[in-house]
């Protein structure tokens, strides 16, 4: 006898992907692009094209035959060898171009079908892998670049990411979630993980059992980003290391059996999560894994924003890290051979990505830091970037993404370089731009969001911009403001420029830009705002 989902039970109310998920499932394709690798990218059929998505490709645009790949690389750990084969796969395929994510992931361009074959084999020939890094399914396990370096977490989390993709990666129980899936686990005291804005989250914390105090963590569930965001919520839980995957699979496992699948724009875990709320969750959750300890104590401090630039001690006695920028996540398959290179000359063969599109360097002993310093490419990949720079994300905009209505990329890029040459500031300010409501570069939890949209002028459409201000994770999240009056594209020095001029004239000694428009309210930017539009006619 056949098992029939219990989503699947009434069919007609189910969207069309779900249909199409019910046909075959996503990781079905991986085999089906073997067979078109030969026949050819004509002979792909439309359903095909979009389980795709579960071999980690899609069509880039303008879906002229290329396709965009994204590789899992679980909490950010690369081996040098791993860090060379994806070097060696751009410079074959994909034109040079490497990006890192914000789900510390590398992102390829410019692939043709004939090519994934071989790519999927190089991948799994050094422990990578492209499949399930998109599609309906659990995608890249995020956490703290730094596990098991890092002097600022309580325990190292590299075994429980191994446990946690192992378990996830491949597994047809979990291959047809009713939406994308994020994972997070950190045990960093400043929320390297970015945990608020995952499906499932994993943050540190402590509690006294029987007389003796146990490092675990605490559980969030339904975070989330896109054109309705939502900050994840805590569970009254503590879970012990031993405990993570069994938590795990019982939150996804309610995400597959009673997330909703009738509408696309409302699949995510987080509108169950807010119609059910936490303590509904949580019972249905001890149904699944049984009874489980209640929170503990919080040992998250604050948030770094997944920046680790500079120099810094490990938590290993003469060793230290050197945190890279890599402006808007962009780099060269040259750069990335050098980065290897580097790792295995003076660090211990290993690099680390970050969900602030930088890259990290570890294991150098620190008589030997100098010396690396002086490496020819870290003049542009430097670990002292200009204050903007240092702290610019952006998506990957409409020059690949076909969501994307606008340029990002290269627009970000020169904004910050553009705000390095006029604006001297002692505090970072944080900015993110994204090309889409979707908002792949996590506008919503910047200082300065700017999210793309299309106006039109005398001269046809153009590239706007709205302004949003005040967004940050940590004891404080809060989701950014938007400011009324959208911007061109061309314009938006001349509109930032104002903005930062008010914060740096009003804003108290070491007061941050969070801190500041906490303190002011966003009025006093609205009006600045306009007064720089109204110039602008």
């Amino acid at each position: 006898m056949s098992y029939t989902p219990i989503w699947a039970q009434n069919k007609e109310k189910l969207n069309k992907t779900e249909l199409i998920k019910l046909e075959k499932d996503g990781l079905d394709v991986i085999e089906d692009i073997y067979r078109y690798a030969k026949t050819g990218f004509e002979s792909i059929t439309p359903d095909d094209m979009d389980r795709f998505k579960w071999a980690g490709v899609y069509q880039q645009r303008p879906k002229d035959g290329c396709f965009m790949m994204r590789v899992r690389v679980p909490s950010g750990n690369l081996t040098s060898e791993q860090a060379r084969t994806l070097a060696s796969i751009a410079h074959d395929y994909g034109r040079d171009l490497i990006d890192i994510t914000t789900r510390q992931a590398i992102q390829f361009h410019w692939l043709r079908i004939e090519n994934l074959p071989d790519i999927f084999e190089r991948l799994a020939a050094v422990g990578l892998s492209s499949f399930e890094a998109c599609g309906d399914c659990p995608r890249t396990i995020v956490g703290n670049p730094l596990a098991g370096l890092d002097p600022y977490e309580l325990i190292d989390t590299t075994p429980l990411v191994k446990q946690l993709s192992d378990t996830f990666l491949m597994n047809r129980d979990f291959s047809n979630l009713p939406r994308k899936y994020k994972i997070s686990i950190s045990s960093n005291i400043y929320n390297a993980g970015h945990a608020e804005i995952n499906d499932l989250a994993f943050t540190p914390a402590t509690k006294v059992i029987a007389g003796k105090e146990i490092i675990g963590f605490h559980v969030w569930v339904g975070g989330g980003l896109s054109s309705r965001p939502y900050l994840a919520q805590q569970l009254d839980v503590f879970v012990r290391p031993e405990e993570v995957v069994k938590v795990a699979v019982g939150v996804t496992t309610i995400f597959r059996d009673y997330g909703y699948r009738e509408k696309r724009h409302h699949a995510r875990l987080k509108f169950l999560v807010a119609d059910w709320g936490a303590e509904k969750f949580l019972a249905k959750l001890k149904e699944l894994v049984g009874e489980l300890e209640t929170r503990g104590e919080d040992k998250i401090k604050g948030w770094n924003a997944g920046y680790f630039t500079g120099i810094h001690k490990q938590r290993q006695e003469g060793l230290s890290y050197v945190g890279l920028s890599v402006p808007v996540g962009r780099m060269s398959a040259q750069e990335l051979e050098e980065l290897a290179h580097l790792a295995d000359e003076y660090g211990n063969g290993s690099l680390r990505t970050c969900n602030s599109q930088n890259i990290i360097i570890t294991g150098i002993p620190d008589e030997r830091v100098e010396e690396l310093l002086q490496e020819k490419v870290l003049e542009r990949l430097t670990p002292y970037p200009k204050n903007f720079t240092a702290f610019a994300v952006s998506c990957t905009g409409n020059e690949f993404c076909n969501l994307a209505i606008v340029e990002t990329k290269e627009r970000m890029r020169q904004l910050a370089e553009y705000l390095d040459e006029h604006v001297e500031l002692d505090e970072p300010i944080r900015m993110h731009m994204v090309g889409c409501p979707n908002s792949c570069g996590q506008r919503q939890i910047a200082d300065i969001g700017f999210q793309g949209a299309l106006v039109k002028t005398e001269d046809g459409m153009k590239d706007a911009f709205d302004i949003f201000l005040g967004g940050t994770l940590g004891p404080n999240a809060k989701f950014n403001e938007k400011l009324k009056g959208r911007v061109l594209g061309e314009q938006l020095h001349r509109v930032v420029l104002p903005l930062l001029a008010y914060y740096k004239e009003e804003k108290r000694n070491k007061e941050s830009f969070f801190d500041f428009v906490q303190r002011v309210g966003i009025t006093p930017f609205q009006e600045r705002l306009a007064a720089a539009l109204k110039q602008l006619v």
